[in-house]
């Protein structure tokens, strides 16, 4: 169990391993040192190496600067944007336990195991989150996290926005090289100066638009290649009652239903898992990700009641047997097994289920293959190259038509 108390988390870890426990405190230390230096990366619009532009030249310097300013500590970064997960956390650390804990933020929405090249950079771009100074922590929204969207339309309507729902975009006007507006599929056409789009690069630029007529023929190539790769499934529960763990019983809220709840015993089950996912099936033994946010706010259950919300890896889009209309419930009875195995109370908990495949996140969410990042986080689709090489600062071949959402730079 980790803590925000270092102290606390050293005595955790020593019950594994007495050498990892006096290391983890360094291990966060160069962490949080090495993102004072990409943070500053990720709230700068990148610039294009292939430019002679002022501005991306001048941008080009300011990374070079920052690159300057890490010294040592390069060879670390490079280490981490290029190496897999295991490797960098075999630098660090001997125990299993502890390794297979920190390494499932190098999985969670990727389509790779821990020995995939890459992996390290996804585990340190989680750990950059930061709630109230403490990174790699993650906040809990009273009132559910739909409260954040409805904070974000207040604040937008606040200043003129008109937001409108269910009204699904069937294309995106484009005359004389320029966005001109969109058109819904009930046939309403809006005008606009300017078009902005949330979608994917697949979804806006050979969904929504012409690309053989209003996008330049090496552009579509490059959209066509960008790897949206669905990996995650999403289960969630209404319980009854909270989970009993054999390793710390008690349904009273506790230490051990607070922050995330990890399954994944060892590294070697974590890359299990996605060995079976990349010849098209599900994982039989996934790795699980739990919280429980009714433990922090009760007013999203009824008195008594709790909901667990679980992320687990590895649900290939593409099915080599089946459609995930036929197998999600399948996927859900195995995750429903599998936790019962640390809490024997559980399955008799569940009050209600719901299965949310990658097919599932596509229909309803558009996010292609149910990519939840909008694009895979490799390096190769990484700042200056995200989503499309020469077209990292939001704007794209027509005029008047932006992007923005996790498809774009920083993720």
């Amino acid at each position: 169990m980790l803590w925000n108390d270092y102290a606390r988390t050293r005595e955790a870890i020593r019950k594994f391993s007495a050498r990892d426990a006096d290391r983890y405190e360094e291990y966060e230390r160069t962490l949080n040192r090495l993102a004072e230096f990409v943070e500053p990366l990720l709230m700068m619009t990148p610039p294009n190496p292939a430019s002679s532009r002022p501005r991306d030249l001048l941008g080009m310097l300011r990374a070079a600067r920052l690159a300057r300013g890490l010294k040592q500590d390069l060879f670390k970064e490079i280490e981490i944007l290029t190496g897999s997960a295991r490797d960098f956390l075999d630098s660090w650390f001997e125990s299993e336990e502890l390794k297979a804990l920190l390494c499932g933020q190098a999985v969670i929405g990727t389509f790779a195991g821990p020995r995939t090249p890459g992996t390290a950079y996804v585990l340190f771009h989680h750990v950059m989150g930061e709630v109230d100074g403490m990174r790699g922590c993650w906040g809990v929204v009273r009132g559910g996290m739909g409260q954040v969207s409805e904070c974000i339309a207040r604040a937008a309507r606040e200043r003129g926005a008109v937001i409108r729902c269910d009204a699904p975009v069937e294309r995106i006007l484009v005359a004389d090289g320029r966005a001109r507006g969109v058109v819904l599929r009930d046939g309403e056409e809006i005008r606009a100066r300017l078009v902005v789009s949330n979608a994917d690069p697949k979804v806006t630029f050979l969904k929504l638009m012409d690309p053989g007529r209003d996008l330049p023929a090496e552009f579509v190539r490059a959209v066509e290649r960008f790897r949206a790769s669905g990996s995650s499934v999403k289960v969630n529960y209404a319980l009854a009652e909270l989970p009993d763990f054999s390793a710390l019983p008690g349904k009273v809220p506790g230490p051990q239903h607070r922050g995330t709840i990890d399954i994944c015993p060892t590294l070697d089950y974590m890359e299990r898992a996605y060995d079976e996912a990349k010849y098209g099936r599900w994982s039989s033994q996934p790795f699980l990700e739990a919280v429980i946010p009714t433990v922090y706010d009760d007013s999203i259950a009824p008195p008594g009641r709790h909901i667990m919300s679980v992320f687990c890896q590895f649900g290939p889009y593409e099915l080599k047997e089946g459609t995930w209309d036929t197998e999600k419930e399948k996927f859900g009875d195995r995750v429903t097994e599998i936790f019962t195995r640390y809490a024997p109370n559980f399955k008799a908990a569940v009050l209600h289920r719901q299965v949310v495949s990658p097919l599932d996140l596509e229909r309803d969410f558009a996010l292609t293959h149910g990519n939840i990042f909008q694009g895979d986080m490799t390096l190769d689709q990484l700042f200056f190259m995200r989503p499309i090489p020469g077209y990292a600062d939001y704007r794209t071949p027509v005029r008047g038509l932006y992007l923005c959402g996790a498809c774009t730079h920083p993720g």
